[in-house]
């Protein structure tokens, strides 16, 4: 990337074959205009002296023009003054001066009488001429202005306008390249988006246009050339770089920096509607599934409870053999499973539609351990277990079934994982107006990137995948739980410490707005 850089600063253009340095391209264009303008500036004075010298010979040829010859001669200064330029009409009103001086002097010398302050009348005429034009040409020069500048208004105006009319389903980085070399008349314009590397360019470029807008962007470089007529702005959301743009062409410095704070708003614009369209995409497929597995529930609960009453009936018939036992005892357990799966499918689909009341009720939290405990007692059977809540009038104001559901997913887990022989400690403390549940257990470490995506439902760490059978939607249904009662849940792995799965709960719960 950064010889490609390099590259884009030396600004270089392809032509004959040969490689040509863009100042060099951009000098000789303006030799050439240089040449076009001198090439104007003489014929416009050349043509204003031989007036001059046409008037002067015909004024002094009809002696009745003498009287006004110098009335004359303005009629000439003034409209170069005001058509051509200060300068032009500086050497004309030279011309006038010299070619009076000399019909002067020339008839001095045959007729005595002549006035000799004649050229000293001319000269304060066409002084006065030359302020006049002067004057003239700054207020045509500031009207310009305010015409250029009421122009620019006009084309920012347009292309605020068509901004915000600008279809934000697509990328805009091309859109707004076109609107651009459209609206203000530039001669190239190129448009880079950092956040989706792209480059985007209407007109015609002689360098690489991608390289020249990312060394603007990386090197932060935003100014203008007057002499390659080039402008860079670097494209920024507060102080925050998100892009660059570089145009060619005339334009003012405000306007550049008017182009670039609309094209960077745009593009926060696309991507906060694409963020929108996305999130919103999201809670329609999230919805859909929720009920596609309330449905799919339903319907397992009917041919479960068959096959579970049959098994059932199986076994209290007797007169099975082994082999017979065996296999009804496996129906059982595999249809036992199969009905808690179920059960949590339904809990998901109708946590995730807010379809679940909460009826908070004061609880004591260390009878509400006991309980969750003595119903997985066949579950922790086999498991090293310790309770520790050290206040044991501990009170919480909470809905008993979904904490007790949040409880039992966090000792399950841990059954889960933790290594055999190790001990699951399961602590409840009150802390300011929090009660914290936390259940450790000492099993494979959690990566640090997977501490946040446990709680995401059908999510498994690659670390413990393989461990141990589960289908991700544990961790949560604890979560939601959690965040219907205003808290909120976390955990921490160290390899030697061991995990640790947290929920802090509000000691006075409402249930939490949707």
């Amino acid at each position: 990337m950064s010889q490609r850089i390099a590259s884009a600063g030396k600004e270089t253009r392809e032509m004959s074959g040969n490689v040509l340095p863009l100042g060099t391209a951009f000098a000789e264009r303006r030799l050439r205009a240089s040449a076009r303008q001198a090439l104007l500036f003489a014929t416009e004075c050349a043509l204003g002296v031989v007036s001059v010298v046409l008037v002067g010979f015909l004024a002094h040829w009809l002696q009745w023009l003498l009287p006004v010859v110098v009335l004359l001669y303005l009629l000439i200064v003034v409209p170069v003054a005001l058509w051509c330029g200060f300068w032009q009409a500086a050497v004309v009103s030279l011309s006038a001066v010299a070619v009076q001086s000399y019909f002067t002097a020339r008839m001095a010398r045959t007729n005595p009488a002549v006035d000799p302050a004649n050229p000293i009348e001319l000269f304060v005429f066409i002084l006065t001429a030359l302020v006049i034009s002067r004057l003239s040409a700054r207020v045509t020069e500031h009207a310009r202005s305010s015409d250029s500048w009421g122009g620019q208004m006009q084309d920012l105006y347009e292309f605020t306008r068509r901004t915000l009319q600008m279809n934000l389903h697509v990328e805009p980085g091309l859109q707004l390249a076109e609107l651009v070399h459209e609206i203000f008349a530039l001669e190239a314009v190129v448009i880079f988006d950092a956040d989706l590397h792209e480059t985007y360019q209407a007109g015609y470029w002689n360098v690489d246009p991608q390289e020249l807008a990312q060394s603007v962007y990386y090197f932060e470089s935003s100014d203008d050339d007057a002499e390659t007529g080039i402008a860079r702005r670097v494209l920024r959301l507060g102080n925050v770089p998100i892009g660059s743009i570089v145009l060619r062409g005339e334009t003012s410095p405000l306007t550049n920096n008017a182009i670039a704070s609309l094209i960077a708003v745009t593009f926060d614009r696309y991507r906060a509607f694409a963020n929108e369209s996305r999130i919103e995409t999201e809670r329609q497929t999230e919805q859909l599934r929720s009920t596609v597995l309330d449905a799919l529930a339903h319907e397992y609960k009917t041919p479960l409870t068959a096959i579970r009453a049959a098994s059932t009936g199986l076994s209290e018939m007797g007169k099975l053999s082994a082999g017979q036992a065996d296999l009804v005892s496996l129906i059982s357990e595999q249809t036992d499973l199969l009905s808690d799966l179920t059960t949590k499918l339904l809990t998901t689909a109708r946590l995730d539609a807010d379809e679940v009341t909460v009826h908070a009720v004061p609880i004591g939290v260390a009878s509400l351990i006991d309980e969750v405990v003595a119903g997985m007692s066949e579950r922790l059977a086999t498991m090293k277990l310790t309770i520790d809540v050290p206040d044991e009038g501990l009170v919480l104001c909470c809905d008993r079934r979904l904490m007790t559901m949040l409880l039992t997913q966090y000792i399950d887990n841990a059954c889960k994982y933790a290594i055999f022989g190790t001990t699951i400690t399961i602590r409840a403390v009150q802390s300011k107006n929090e009660v914290i549940f936390s259940v450790h257990s000492f099993g494979p470490e959690i990566p640090m990137a997977d501490r946040e995506r446990i709680f995401d439902r059908y999510y498994r760490s690659a670390n413990t995948s393989n461990r141990a059978a589960g289908t991700g939607i544990g961790l949560s249904v604890a979560k939601r739980a959690a965040t219907i009662h205003n808290g909120y849940v976390w955990v921490t792995s160290d390899q030697d410490e061991g995990n640790t799965f947290f929920a802090a709960i509000p000691a006075q719960t409402r249930k939490r707005e949707s």
